[in-house]
């Protein structure tokens, strides 16, 4: 099974985005994954994801009501197989919470291309994340398939 956590700033806009896309689209293709968000900063800790986030994910079929945002733990790094950051400034800051032990090396979500923050923006960036988080997953599932048929 892989383990994969997603991380942005506050873990109520993009993480939680990709976490819910994440999970529909593993399920459909049968792929077995433990997948989580987080944050980097602690100031959304126990909240819901933000309600444009639901609105938009709930009009693509993603589910976000559940969700609730956490801060990322040093136990993070030991725990998944994978810890994607969403931008360039939360892959750095993954660096203060990384075990000096080691653990997995954080890693961009989207490869070199950074999923942009839609928290300020209006309508138009919540529904760009939608599209570069189905991307991405889609990316992704086809890395972790073609890891297994490598095994």
């Amino acid at each position: 099974m892989t383990r994969i956590l997603f991380v942005c700033m506050g873990n109520i806009c993009r993480s939680p985005t990709v976490e819910a896309i994440a999970r529909v689209e593993f399920a459909r293709r049968g792929i077995a994954a433990e997948l989580e968000s987080a944050a980097t900063e602690d100031y959304h800790t126990g909240f819901g994801a933000d309600a444009r986030s639901i609105a938009v994910g709930a009009a693509h079929g993603y589910s976000l009501s559940a969700h609730r945002a956490r801060q990322v733990c040093r136990a993070d790094f030991q725990r998944f197989d994978h810890v994607l950051a969403m931008d360039r400034a939360n892959l750095r800051a993954l660096q203060r919470f990384r075990p000096e032990s080691g653990g997995v090396e954080p890693a961009l979500f989207l490869g070199a291309e950074e999923l942009p923050d839609p928290y300020y923006g209006g309508p138009a960036d919540f529904e760009r994340v939608i599209e570069l988080a189905r991307s991405g997953v889609a990316a992704w599932i086809e890395r972790l398939c073609a890891e297994a048929k490598g095994r």
